[in-house]
């Protein structure tokens, strides 16, 4: 029976989850998790590769502790990050993190060279200041000579595969939230790179999802006692939940975590103005079809307010007492819009949301409960303006939501969203990226033929809540 390795890193934690099939159904089992987090380092705010990488090796050792020898390995992580290599593969500089202020700014230095729309009209990726082409931007502008000395670039997950395997690939899902991959081509779009007067040799050739990058290191071997395949899953962490999410034409899911990622899955992109004034995005997603999606600010809202009560009261919740604590509160009637900027790294969420009542003649939450039960009502009213969009830009009604991922435990959230949206959902599978990430390995091994057969797998195996 074959074992094979997710190694599935979010914004804040990561975890090595093995899988293997059982009279029929997919098993999981949790070998290592670990913490995540971005640190100030400098004037950004950076992720600690050198940390992240040394977490890879201990969950690795753990696999051959506990007797278990993965087959293949895939790593994913969120998207838009990168690090640059020097022409000898080298990182150089820092791996700055997407809520850096670095680029605030960039959109108007990217203006000179191509418009908003027709960026749009190109990639289909909606406009986020985070959104890797304009981090290259600030690259441009405040740090000329590091991008001089760069030989070439590799998001996150095809970098830590890397220094796995000693090969350098780009994996489709994830280049795509670069804004630099041509939606009709599937390939970078050189002469938008080329009009942003960014090097060509930094952008190496894009792979699909399934592709066996290679085997382990000789280092890596002896250290971590065994050899196998590394598999370039759906890298992107989103692009794996989809992947194991039992969705069909009438389903829209919502992948929940930090972020939540609300979209549909369909066979041609829609790059239209309508789509783009709706920021509606066309991520890649497994046999290049298109994650057709709006980023939500998600569960790190509440994360926030969490850490802001531990440090500034000592108050340390748990989400359990901060779902019990919003329920209290239910009808507390403001409502933020949990998509603007102001959210991404307030130094205090707490304030910032107070600030955004005051600011549109809201009441104000005098309490966390209020607080909790602001930030989830705002959310459910999210997703229902969302699911309206999509509706209206595809031409086309969806009697489901499917919620996958960390986020989709938060029972009383779920049970909100069905009110907003007044549609049925259904809840799970909470470790769905990394049964995405271990599904597109057994693809690539010849274990399931398609991902028609792997979502039905992970159907069986993860009933979902409704």
């Amino acid at each position: 029976m074959s074992v094979h390795l997710a190694i599935d890193i979010g914004a804040s934690s990561g975890r090595h989850i093995l899988g293997s099939v059982r009279d029929g159904k997919l098993e999981l089992e949790e070998i290592h998790r670990f913490k995540n987090g971005f640190k100030k380092k400098g004037d950004h705010l950076c992720w600690d590769i050198d940390a992240l990488f040394e977490e890879i090796l201990v969950g690795a050792e753990k696999c051959k502790a506990a007797g278990k020898t993965p087959a293949s390995i895939g790593i994913d992580t969120w998207g838009v990050d990168f690090v640059l290599l020097d022409k000898n593969g080298r990182m150089i500089g820092d791996a700055v993190a997407y809520r850096d202020s670095r680029t605030d700014g960039m959109d108007e230095a990217l203006n000179e060279y191509i418009g908003d729309l027709e960026l749009y009209s190109r990639t289909g990726i909606s406009k986020l200041m985070f959104n890797t082409i304009y981090q290259f931007m600030a690259l441009q502008r405040q740090q000329p000579d590091l991008l001089g000395a760069a030989g070439g670039f590799l998001m996150l997950p095809c970098y830590l595969s890397y220094l796995l395997t000693g090969s350098r690939m780009h994996e489709y899902t994830n280049a795509t939230t670069t804004a630099m991959v041509n939606a009709g081509t599937k390939d970078w779009d050189y002469e938008l790179i080329e009009r942003i007067k960014l090097p060509e040799s930094l952008f190496g050739e894009i792979s699909p999802p399934g592709t066996r990058l290679g085997r382990l290191l000789p280092e890596i071997r002896q250290r971590v006692g065994f050899d196998c395949d590394v598999i370039l899953p759906c890298t992107h962490d989103t692009a794996s939940a989809v992947a194991s999410a039992p969705i069909d034409n009438e389903s829209v899911y919502i992948s929940s975590g930090t972020w939540s990622l609300m979209g549909v899955e369909l066979e041609k992109p829609i790059c239209s103005e309508a789509s783009m004034r709706s920021s509606l995005s066309n991520e890649g997603g497994y046999e290049y079809r298109f994650r057709y999606l709006k980023n939500i600010m998600g569960m790190w809202i509440i994360q926030s307010i969490r850490d802001d009560y531990i440090e500034d009261y000592g108050e340390n919740y748990s989400f359990d007492d901060l779902c019990n604590l919003a329920k209290a509160c239910a009808g507390f009637p403001s409502v933020i819009n949990v998509n603007e900027h102001r959210f991404l790294a307030p130094p205090k969420m707490v304030d910032e949301i107070i600030a955004a009542c005051k600011d549109t003649g809201q009441q104000t939450p005098g309490s966390i409960g209020e607080l909790i039960y602001c930030a989830y009502n705002s959310l459910a009213v999210s997703y229902a303006q969302t699911i309206n969009k999509i509706e209206f830009i595809t031409n086309r009604k969806y009697d489901k939501i499917r919620i996958v991922g960390g986020g989709c435990q938060n029972a009383y959230l779920n049970k909100l969203t069905a009110a907003a949206c007044g549609r049925k959902v259904t809840a799970g599978p909470v470790e769905a990226t990394a049964i995405g990430n271990i599904l597109v390995q057994m693809i690539s091994a010849g274990a399931l033929r398609n991902i028609a057969e792997a979502r039905a797998l992970s159907a069986k195996s993860f009933p979902p809540i409704v």
